[in-house]
């Protein structure tokens, strides 16, 4: 299975995973309504540990979302396994797409959710996201950072990667390197 980098597949991509985050936020919103982060479902919390400020964002860990995100985790790899096909770049290209799904189903929470709106996604009343940058959750900054190097890694061949950053040897090593190490057409 090769991945490609030309520019409609991408945004065929996108909004792929835009619609899943849209179809995801609905079903949030219709679970949890204006009670955000699971504060008022059947559920078990842990509000205050030392690795929830490291991992969690210093939000709670629900027993909702202890099953929601590998669930989610586990959607998105279903087509490697279904396909019979692993690789490093189909794995950035899924974990890629995992991070900007939850960044679009979070926003489109707040949007869309009659509770809340554009007017209430601030950080005075979205107590859950602790930590605010340029009007957005920071983790929302950082995943995207992240996604998208991770979307780079999965188009472009490790031969041009290390060319462009490890620069090692003369030219000829280097087209030799190049060589050998990409698959033949």
């Amino acid at each position: 299975m090769q991945f490609t980098s030309h520019p409609r597949q991408i945004l065929v991509t996108l909004a792929w995973v835009a619609l899943l985050g849209l179809f995801f936020a609905q079903i949030e919103i219709q679970t949890e309504g204006g009670a955000g982060w699971a504060t008022s479902l059947p559920t078990w919390r842990i509000e205050k540990h030392w690795l929830l400020d490291i991992f969690w964002g210093g939000r709670a860990m629900t027993g909702y979302h202890a099953w929601a995100f590998p669930f989610i985790a586990l959607f998105f790899h279903f087509p490697l396994f279904f396909m019979g096909h692993w690789s490093w770049r189909a794995e950035f290209r899924v974990l890629s797409c995992i991070m900007v799904f939850w960044i679009v189903e979070d926003f489109l929470w707040f949007l869309i959710n009659p509770a809340y709106g554009l007017a209430r996604f601030n950080p005075v009343d979205v107590t859950w996201h602790k930590h605010w940058l340029w009007l957005a959750p920071v983790d929302y900054w950082i995943f995207l950072g992240i996604a998208v190097v991770l979307f780079w890694l999965s188009v472009e061949s490790w031969a041009s990667i290390r060319q462009r950053f490890f620069r090692r040897g003369t030219t000829a090593e280097s087209n030799a390197t190049t060589v050998i190490n990409e698959p033949a057409m």
